[in-house]
């Protein structure tokens, strides 16, 4: 970290190529660069070992290979996290979930290398993920269910002179699903990206000296992977636990 340079400036959004539509703003950003990659990077991942498999003359190659193995290991945890959560109804939403959970985790680990940017530490970008899967619930459960979607508002045996109280208390807690889902994302990839930078300008300030501070970084580093994959599997896991309520609501 250069002298003077604050922790926070590697979150910041900058333009690639400049482009001004009828008065917007909507140039190509080091953000959008680091989202097309890992797009890119996970279309490859989970394409070109399969169509290479589907193109095997002998023997040898029917023998999956890391690749293959590895992907393979992703569509079967999803898909557990789906049966285990939803059930049997889960397995049609497996291509959102699967989604979601790549994009996000890919994003996370991408931002751990260094010069590059870490997308997911933006709340503009969580919170869009997040209203995604809080507006295709809300319309799941009212085609799944019209009017009675309603009814996920009350809690079964629940004395009537209470329902004024505890509905509201229902409905806001609804309501803030996409804010908590984004926020815990953003806010967890945002504190750790800062507290390494913070670290590692102790590394350079200290010299000989910055050998504990540098300890810390790999330490930190193996936590960050980590993280980077625990709140994947949460915002997955999360989505199932929404889409569950939208299918059977109580």
């Amino acid at each position: 970290m250069a002298k003077g340079e604050s922790p926070l400036k590697q979150f910041e959004i900058q333009p690639i190529v400049d482009i001004n539509f009828l008065g917007f703003d909507i140039s190509f950003t080091n953000s959008a660069l680091w989202m097309t990659i890992t797009t890119a990077f996970i279309l490859i991942f989970f394409t070109v070992p399969f169509l290479k498999a589907k193109k095997t003359n002998s023997v040898s190659d029917l023998y999956p290979t890391r690749m293959q193995v590895a992907a393979e290991l992703g569509f079967n945890f999803i898909n557990s996290l789906l049966a285990d959560t939803v059930g049997k109804e889960g397995k049609k939403y497996f291509p959102l979930v699967f989604t979601l959970f790549m994009f996000i985790l890919f994003g996370n680990l991408f931002g751990m290398i260094p010069y590059s940017f870490t997308f997911t530490s933006h709340i503009i970008v969580t919170l869009a993920l997040a209203m995604g899967v809080f507006i295709f619930v809300t319309v799941l459960g009212f085609v799944k269910h019209g009017v009675k979607f309603f009814s996920f508002f009350v809690i079964p045996g629940l004395p009537v002179y209470m329902l004024p109280l505890l509905i509201p208390i229902e409905i806001i807690s609804y309501l803030s699903r996409p804010i908590s889902l984004s926020v815990r994302l953003f806010a967890n990839m945002l504190a750790g990206h800062t507290l390494l930078k913070v670290f590692a300008g102790f590394v350079s300030a200290l010299g000989f000296f910055g050998i504990l501070p540098l300890v810390f970084i790999i330490a930190l580093t193996g936590l960050e992977i980590l993280i980077a994959f625990l709140q994947a599997y949460v915002f997955a896991i999360l989505t199932c636990l929404y889409i569950n309520d939208a299918l059977h609501l109580h």
